[in-house]
């Protein structure tokens, strides 16, 4: 599989901030192809493709079920949310076609979808949850982020943010303390020692 540099760009896997649902939606419609291309026979042993590190048994079988769970997921995720858009903004449903087919369908709506605030929000949540689930599949690591000051809790300094998520939490194996607020804010303004100074953390 060729690899593919860590990004906060809403070109990569990771869109940093509030990408909102178009940027989510690009990444997916750009990254489900390459999930097919994943599952698709290769030219290692027993006709499966091969990933470092991945393998178990000597065979990629475990992989290939992992990437077969995540297009499936993916799959009725993307089904799903297109009858929920149209059937909330009084459209009929269309006939069923392939992921992508509907995924560009999803785009020709979304500014009729803006229109809604709670339906636009469903569909921004939906459509990150299935990115990040297409990203994990790729073996893409999850972004990390260094927060200035100490854990509230055990008064080490190992609290990171998860963009994707939306959390910060301390990484200190017996502590794992997450800060309350971190949500709504942003990450901004969480109880105990804030998230000041971010950066990056390549670890």
């Amino acid at each position: 599989m060729t690899h593919r540099q860590q990004n906060n760009d809403p070109n990569g896997h990771a869109p940093d901030g509030p990408a909102g649902p178009a940027a989510w939606l690009g990444a997916l419609t750009r990254h489900f192809p390459e999930l097919l291309v994943e599952l698709a026979p290769g030219p290692g042993p027993g006709g499966l493709r091969e990933r470092p590190g991945a393998t178990v048994g000597g065979t990629t079988a475990p992989v290939r079920l992992y990437v077969s769970d995540a297009i499936r997921d993916i799959t009725d995720g993307v089904v799903e949310l297109e009858a929920a858009i149209r059937d909330r903004l009084g459209l009929q449903r269309l006939a069923a076609a392939p992921v992508p087919v509907r995924l560009r369908r999803i785009a020709g709506l979304l500014d009729r979808v803006r229109e809604h605030p709670d339906l636009a929000a469903h569909t921004e949540e939906e459509l990150r949850r299935m990115a990040r689930r297409c990203a994990r599949a790729l073996g893409d690591p999850e972004q990390l982020v260094r927060i200035a000051g100490r854990c509230p809790a055990c008064d080490s300094v190992s609290l990171r943010a998860f963009p994707e998520r939306a959390v910060v939490r301390c990484v200190n194996p017996v502590c794992g303390y997450v800060l309350e607020g971190a949500e709504e804010d942003g990450l901004e303004g969480a109880e105990g020692n804030g998230p000041k100074g971010a950066e990056e953390d390549g670890a």
